[in-house]
């Protein structure tokens, strides 16, 4: 495994750093920190970039989980299941993943469901439908789609 080579920067250095690093895309607090001790920072000082980046809205939890969200569903068609997981690796709270998911709409969450059922299927160039609908349902378990719903949709959709 490659070692990242860290650098020696004053608290100031990294704080310009670090602001433009989360200037580029939403951070997590938790990639900024990761980012600050390769910078070469202590904890403390690393905590108080951190705070000073949080008091100056570069870092904000629930604006990245919205962003995070919103990006995999749309983007990766990612299910509810996987942006959960994803959230929870970056450390964020329990509060923001609620909010974070409340930004997929019930409606293109059902209706790219269905698309992504669609293509699997097609795809696949299986003749027993059982096992078609087995292949297709764990493919969309896999992208994070809750079972039962992914079930329902299967069991009307692949035929």
């Amino acid at each position: 495994m490659i070692e990242k080579k860290k650098l020696n920067l004053s608290k100031k250095e990294a704080k310009l750093r670090a602001a433009n690093y989360c200037a580029y895309q939403e951070r997590s607090q938790k990639e900024v920190r990761n980012k600050l001790y390769e910078y070469g920072l202590y904890s403390d000082e690393v905590e108080d970039v951190l705070t000073d980046l949080i008091m100056e809205n570069f870092i904000n939890e629930e604006r990245f989980a919205l962003s995070y969200a919103g990006g995999k569903f749309r983007i990766k068609r990612w299910g509810r299941n996987k942006i959960k997981q994803g959230l929870k690796q970056h450390d964020v709270s329990e509060y923001c993943i609620k909010k974070g998911l409340k930004e997929i709409d019930a409606d293109d969450y059902i209706a790219t469901l269905c698309d992504l059922i669609e293509r699997k299927a097609e795809s696949l160039s299986e003749s027993n439908v059982f096992k078609k609908q087995e292949k297709v349902s764990r493919h969309l378990i896999y992208k994070g789609y809750e079972p039962d719903l992914v079930w329902t949709h299967v069991k009307d959709l692949v035929k």
